[in-house]
């Protein structure tokens, strides 16, 4: 929004501290207070003045409130409690700039790379990765909003463990061709037919350790793209990340670009980050203990905040493999654009909408968007990571500068767990002792791995079952796309609410509760929203009329401050946004969406609409659930939310 009297109060504040009290001050910030009888926006600046300037805030506040009484769209400035500065907004000069003068979207000329998700490419995605997905593309969401320009990168470990462990599997376990392979993968599930192996293939080491060399060799062939085992981990890798796209779609999550390891390899990128960090002395040849024969980092505990007790990270192990850590540093200075390589692109799937996600490869391509050069780098990857995330940046900083070290950052959040009512509804054993438990650990090693399309399957279906009560007249096709919308709204608001420090542990009848702290009560107060407006006859666009003033001014105190109030908190949108961009938090928004949601279910309980014999009333209601469902259902999009037609 072009308006924003908050922004404009704060800005005039600085000015008449300076040219009042000659004193400079780089920011100053309006709250709002708890009651709209104590105003719109409140100060507490005089109090932080009073030494500087030698005043009592009392006298602060008094010379500054003429400043501020001036300012379009101010009605009146009040001074309380000896220096607290409230102002009162003109309501209908507010409601009428607000929602009149919008900017166009511009974008800025920074980019900012955000890369998320990240699944290993070997098996069916799982829980987990949905809340990386929705943290991500929430962000992305929120940055775009303001205009910025954000390319979103999933990066593909094609090369690692992980997948070599698959190829293992298929070749020495199963013993399987690649075109016996091929038709596996032509099948439906192949993410699922891998993740039942690749739990397999951990017995089979177990069952004799000498095996673990197997994971070595392929590891080694698969980097020096030897058959049959390159060939296989290309085929397993590109199955799987289609499938893993698919899956994400269903939660409207899109990537701009996907980078593959195996092309940051072939292109050598890495080894011209390796000719750097020996150039730069930031590596050694470690020539005893553990680590002998491979190529080190020392680890400057001063730069990290993960405690460790490790005095060096291998980069480059003794059989000349490269470890996970010194392949990023070479992507991360590529996405920083500091190194001197480039990849080709070629587009990899086009999304029903019509965007196409890229791909990175090893041959040349033109006509190909400007991909990489990120003024700022945020890695969505979960907190467990930290410390591979602070040697990748040691390593940035000591091949660039701390300048660059700074422009990354590591975006982190805790695990996904689950509720024991939850595990049992998802066919799990649940041990007595572990029935009391708040949640129980994801993990594939103890039979609770959860893959994600068997989750919002069974979201998807719960909410159907709900839906098909409610309305028993619709027909089966369009129950069927509400349930799809509610449980996607119900995943994403449950994998954003709490904030990213916390463990959440996921539980159904609390992500699809259409009451209370969840995604279908967002949902339903704009299904209601809507059907308001369909009663009055309105359309969902905002239209101020040219009499707002007059009417505002014949309504009762009590109905035109609960207008007010419902008014003044939908246009708090922007203020949110800024605090989850800033706080890197988009649990902030899903607060606001949720305190703006039981604001409305308030207002529209106590007030007809649709019924309203009085025109001025109806009039002007009908305009505060036209901006509650605009600013309401915007802030659902940020957060990757639908608006279902029913409920």
């Amino acid at each position: 929004m072009e308006f924003n009297l908050c922004q404009r109060l704060e800005e005039v504040l600085v000015t008449a501290i300076h040219d009042v009290f000659g004193i400079d001050v780089q920011n100053v910030i309006a709250k709002r207070p708890s009651s709209n009888e104590l105003g719109d926006a409140a100060f507490a600046i005089a109090f932080d003045l009073a030494r500087k300037a030698r005043m009592s805030p009392l006298k602060i506040a008094e010379s500054l409130a003429p400043h501020l009484s001036t300012v379009l769209g101010v009605d009146r400035v009040e001074i309380a409690g000896g220096g607290y500065l409230n102002v009162f907004f003109d309501r209908p000069s507010f409601i009428q700039n607000y929602f009149t003068k919008t900017q166009k979207n511009i974008v800025s000329e920074e980019k900012i790379i955000i890369e998320h998700t990240n699944i290993n490419p070997n098996k069916a995605a799982h829980i987990g990765h949905l809340r990386n997905a929705a943290l991500g593309d929430s962000f992305v969401r929120l940055l775009r909003y303001q205009g910025t320009n954000v390319e979103v990168q999933n990066y593909i470990d094609d090369t690692g463990v992980q997948v070599a462990d698959v190829v293992v599997g298929f070749l020495h376990l199963k013993k399987k061709s690649l075109s016996e392979v091929q038709s596996l993968a032509n099948g439906s599930r192949f993410d699922y037919v891998c993740w039942d192996l690749y739990a397999r293939v951990s017995e089979f080491y177990n069952e004799n350790r000498e095996r673990l060399k197997l994971r070595e060799n392929t590891l080694k062939a698969i980097e020096e793209n030897s058959k049959p085992e390159a060939p296989l981990g290309r085929l397993i890798s590109e199955t799987i990340v289609r499938c893993h796209l698919a899956t994400m779609e269903r939660i409207d999550v899109h990537y701009d670009l996907l980078p593959w390891e195996s092309d940051i390899l072939k292109l050598q990128f890495w080894e011209r980050a390796y000719e750097l960090l020996k150039a730069k002395h930031a590596i050694r040849l470690s020539s005893s203990g553990k680590n002998n024969g491979c190529w080190v980092m020392d680890i400057n505990r001063s730069s990290t905040s993960i405690p460790t007790e490790e005095d060096e990270k291998v980069i480059v192990r003794s059989n000349g493999t490269v470890t996970y850590v010194g392949k990023d540093i070479a992507y991360q200075l590529w996405k920083l654009g500091l190194l001197d390589r480039q990849f080709g692109f070629k587009p990899f799937k086009q999304y029903s909408s019509g965007q196409v996600v890229w791909s990175t490869t090893d041959e040349g391509s033109v006509d190909t968007p400007n991909f990489g050069q990120g003024s700022r780098v945020y890695n969505v990857i979960d907190v467990r990571q930290a410390y591979l995330q602070d040697i990748v940046q040691q390593g940035v900083a000591m091949l660039s500068s701390k300048e660059a070290r700074d422009r990354s950052h590591h975006f982190s959040y805790e695990m996904v767990a689950l509720t024991p009512e939850t595990c049992r509804q998802l066919g799990f054993t649940v041990h007595p002792e572990e029935k009391n438990k708040p949640y129980l650990e994801v993990s594939g090693r103890k039979g609770l791995g959860v893959k994600a399309d068997d989750l919002l399957n069974e979201l998807e279906d719960k909410a159907y079952n709900e839906v098909k009560t409610r309305n028993p007249k619709a027909g089966q096709s369009e129950n069927r796309k509400t349930a799809n919308a509610i449980a996607r709204g119900a995943l994403r608001y449950f994998m954003i609410k709490y904030t990213k420090n916390k463990v959440i542990a996921f539980d159904f009848n609390e992500a699809l509760s259409f009451e209370g702290d969840s995604g279908p009560y967002l949902q339903y107060a704009a299904v209601r929203a809507k059907k308001i407006l369909q009663k009055v006859g309105a359309k969902t666009e905002i239209c101020i009329p040219i009499k707002l003033r007059q009417h505002f001014e014949s309504l009762d105190s009590e109905e035109a401050d609960d207008l007010w109030a419902l008014i003044s908190q939908a246009t708090d949108l922007d203020t949110a946004v800024d605090t989850a961009i800033r706080t890197q938090e988009p649990a902030h928004l899903a607060r606001f969406a949720l305190l703006l949601a039981q604001r409305f279910n308030g207002f529209y309980h106590k007030y007809h609409v649709s019924t309203e014999s009085n025109e001025i009333k109806r009039t002007v209601r009908t305009i505060a659930v036209q901006i509650f469902l605009s600013q309401h259902t915007t802030a659902l999009k940020l957060i990757g939310i639908p608006t279902p037609t029913q409920m």
